[in-house]
């Protein structure tokens, strides 16, 4: 990690006021970035604003010799997200990295949630990455570099209670990042995600001090400036907190093709081969779309009922599952 630089790369960190974005910021500034801090300063339901929080971190990164300026603009407005980066382009005339790190919480449960709790969660967690990204993709496009970081969730990944809205907007990135890892490859703009474990002012209240101080935000960062260098993957999701880093995959099996059982002779052969043919074919394309993920150990599944057969079982029709599985590296 010592050997990362980003000497002459200009960076744009969203929600760097506090906890995350603050020590991406302050980390990409220490290796040589020029960096706006982005963030709106307002409360953590997304009430409020101001500038301060952002002209704190700057005096910070200028306090350490680096260069930075600060931008209060919220990412869910298009008027904001444009001046933020004209304001880099104005300053460096270019832009290499995307940190979209602003976020708020509205905790209720689907119960209890009204819709405008709903919206303005996946506003900002969704559209408010959606939003910086597209105002900077024609410029990484020109540049033939770019590498922007969205940042999900294990409530998304995985589920929480009491996070729907979270949850969903969380897991929308996932998929804003697989689309974009296929269009920007042939212009070496890399798009990855970061899954976050971190003692920050929108966890503080969820565990006790003694775990909290084994979570701290500079604790995930490593994982984030590896995901901003050259050297970075496309399409990866970390998870990252309290010292560790592991990858999660997208796994499928191979799954089973049901066998024709009311036809006979020619045509039961005819519809047997069809069935093989059409697997065959579908497996080659899928390994050859993303060959490491296919598990070649996997199990074939199929579900059993009973049957009307005098007692004996029946197999019933075979299925294909997904899992996501965090994997230690």
């Amino acid at each position: 990690m010592a050997d990362i630089r980003f000497d002459g790369k200009v960076a744009i960190v969203t929600g760097a006021g506090g906890g995350l974005g603050r020590q991406h910021a302050l980390e990409l500034a220490r290796r040589g970035a020029k960096v706006v801090v982005n963030d709106l300063g307002g409360s953590m339901d997304g009430s409020g604003g101001g500038s301060d929080a952002a002209n704190k971190v700057v005096e910070e990164i200028k306090a350490l010799g680096g260069e930075a300026i600060a931008n209060g603009s919220s990412v869910t407005d298009d008027a904001g997200v444009a001046r933020m980066v004209k304001d880099a382009m104005d300053a460096w005339g270019r832009i290499d990295i995307l940190i979209a790190n602003a976020g708020i919480l509205r905790d209720k449960t689907f119960a209890k949630m009204e819709f405008g709790d709903f919206q303005v969660v996946v506003d900002v967690h969704l559209f408010g990455t959606v939003k910086p990204a597209k105002a900077v993709w024609e410029i990484m496009r020109e540049q033939n570099y770019g590498r922007i970081v969205v940042t999900t969730s294990s409530s998304g990944l995985y589920g929480n209670f009491g996070q729907s809205n979270y949850g969903a907007a969380k897991l929308g990135l996932i998929g804003f990042m697989n689309t974009l890892k296929l269009e920007g490859q042939k212009n070496n703009i890399h798009v990855n995600a970061i899954a976050p474990v971190a003692a920050t002012r929108m966890t503080e209240s969820l565990m006790p001090p003694a775990v909290l101080e084994q979570l701290k935000p500079e604790y995930v960062t490593p994982g984030v400036v590896f995901l901003c260098s050259e050297e970075a993957p496309t399409g990866a999701i970390l998870t990252a907190g309290a010292g560790g880093v592991c990858a999660v995959a997208d796994r499928r099996d191979r799954g089973r093709l049901p066998r024709p059982r009311r036809h006979r002779g020619r045509r039961a052969r005819q519809l047997g081969e069809d069935h093989r043919r059409d697997g065959r074919q579908g497996l080659r394309q899928w390994r050859r779309a993303d060959p490491e993920v296919l598990p070649q150990d996997a199990g074939r599944l199929s579900r059993s009922s009973p049957g009307n057969d005098g007692g004996r079982s029946r197999r019933g029709r075979p299925f294909l599952f997904c899992n996501l599985k965090a994997l230690a590296e």
